[in-house]
């Protein structure tokens, strides 16, 4: 029994922790569909684009893994929400380097359902966030 006790002990900071992070996701997801010029929940739900599920799941999964690397590392509360802010930042320029260096036109070709264009965005997002995650380890 007291080894449950022990092991529940760290409940009320993980649930700190795991609250923390859904915000910031959801932070993320909110600002990141604010800035790019299509409309990714009517392009998925309405249209079902699949170009531009694929681009912003692996938006999502880019951030979610700098994320993770952020709740790991962290001294504190403020330090992981701080991380999480600079993986946010982190994860827009990984879309602003996309669209205007590596693809000018992939918000034209998102909307038009070009698979290739959602893979690249996502693989650029997924990548970005790797690298991000393995910077955190300090």
């Amino acid at each position: 029994m007291n080894t449950i006790a022990h092991s529940l002990a760290g409940l009320a900071n993980f649930a700190l922790y795991f609250a923390i992070a859904l915000v910031l996701l959801l932070i993320f997801k909110v600002i990141y569909t604010a800035i790019t010029p299509h409309d990714e929940w009517k392009l998925v739900k309405e249209e079902k684009n699949t170009a531009a599920a694929t681009g912003l799941a692996g938006a999502i999964i880019g951030f979610a893994l700098a994320l993770g690397s952020a709740a790991s590392n962290s001294v504190s509360l403020i330090d992981f929400a701080i991380w999480g802010i600079v993986a946010l930042i982190a994860q827009l320029i990984a879309f602003a380097i996309v669209r205007f260096i590596f693809m000018p036109k992939i918000v034209e070709r998102i909307n038009h359902n070009e698979v290739s264009a959602g893979i690249v965005l996502a693989g650029m997002s997924v990548a970005v966030g790797l690298l991000n995650a393995a910077c955190m380890t300090y």
